[in-house]
C-alpha cells in the first residue's frame, strides 16, 4: 500500500482536534500539522499523536493549505480540516482503495477521491437540505492536487481521474446556530471580496436579487432538497444560510461603492 500523510492546518481546535487524530493514527504513516498561533491546547493534543508540528503565519486559506501539502513526505495525501473526523468504515476503504492503486486494478488510473461530510451542528446531524453530502475531495495523490486561490470555500483541483468513496466522514464544523451565524458572516465577506476580485454581474448587486435570491435559496434548499427532515434544526439552519445568502450581497454592495468612491 503507498504511503499515506494527514495534512492538517489548525489553530484554538482544541474542542475537535483530538477526535480528528485519533481516528486518523493508525491509518496514515505521518501526520502533517501547521499550526498559524494557537493559544489553547492545541499544540500539546498534536504532540500527544506524534504529529509532525510545523509553525508557519497565516497565509490564508487555500495559500496555508497548499503550504501544509508542501510538507507531505509520502506518495498519497489526506486534507483534513480540524473538525473533520474520518469513521472506522471510511479508514477501512481508504485501506482498500490504496491497497488497489498499488496492485494491478482499474484504481491504478485515480488521482483522487471525493469525500462527503455529514455536518455536525452541536450533537446534531444535517442530512438533508444542502448541508449533505457535500462531498469534497480530501484524498489525492501529493503532487498532483492543489487548492484552489479562491478567498473562502477553496478546494482542491486535481490533475487526473477522479472518484468518489462510499464512506462518509463527520464534519464537527459549529457548536450551535450562532457559531454556525458568525462564521458566515466572515465568510460571507470573504466571498464579497472573491466576487469584486474576479469579476461578477451587476445584476447581481440589484434590490430585485438581494430579496430573491435569498428566498429561492431558502425555498430550494427547505423543500426541494427536504431541509424540513431536519426538523427546527434544519429550519434554523436553513433561515441562517438564507441570510448568509443574503448578506453575501449586502457585502458585495459595499464593497463596489467603496471601490467607487
Amino acid at each position: 500500500m503507498p504511503g499515506l500523510s494527514a495534512v492538517i492546518i489548525a489553530q484554538d481546535e482544541e474542542r475537535t482536534i483530538g477526535r480528528v487524530l485519533a481516528a486518523i493514527k493508525d491509518l496514515v504513516d505521518e501526520i502533517v500539522f501547521v499550526d498559524s498561533g494557537s493559544s489553547d491546547r492545541t499544540i500539546d493534543i498534536a504532540r500527544e499523536y506524534s504529529a509532525r508540528l510545523i509553525h508557519q503565519d497565516w497565509l490564508g486559506y487555500a495559500a496555508q493549505k497548499n503550504f501544509a501539502l508542501d510538507q507531505a513526505s509520502t506518495e498519497w495525501v489526506l486534507s483534513l480540516d480540524a473538525d473533520e473526523i474520518i469513521t472506522p468504515e471510511l479508514a477501512a476503504e481508504i485501506k482498500v482503495v490504496l491497497s488497489g492503486i498499488s496492485s494491478s486494478s482499474p484504481l491504478q488510473d485515480y488521482d483522487g477521491f471525493k469525500i462527503s461530510r455529514l455536518m455536525f451542528v452541536g450533537d446534531s446531524a444535517l442530512a438533508h437540505g444542502g448541508f449533505y453530502p457535500d462531498a469534497q475531495l480530501r484524498l489525492f495523490r501529493r503532487g498532483r492536487g492543489r487548492f484552489n486561490s479562491r478567498l473562502v470555500h477553496e478546494s482542491v483541483q486535481v490533475e487526473g481521474k477522479v472518484g468518489k468513496l462510499k464512506h462518509h466522514l463527520l464534519h464537527l464544523s459549529y457548536r450551535d446556530v450562532e457559531h454556525f451565524r458568525s462564521a458566515h458572516d466572515k465568510y460571507a465577506r470573504l466571498a464579497a471580496q472573491e466576487s469584486l476580485r474576479c469579476g461578477f454581474k451587476p445584476a447581481k448587486l440589484s434590490m430585485l436579487n438581494l430579496w430573491f435570491h435569498p428566498l429561492w435559496t431558502f425555498y430550494y434548499r427547505y423543500f426541494v432538497r427536504a431541509g424540513f427532515l431536519d426538523g427546527s434544526l434544519g429550519l434554523q439552519m436553513n433561515l441562517a444560510y438564507c441570510n448568509y445568502v443574503r448578506k453575501k450581497i449586502l457585502y458585495l454592495r459595499e464593497a463596489v461603492g467603496a471601490s467607487h468612491q
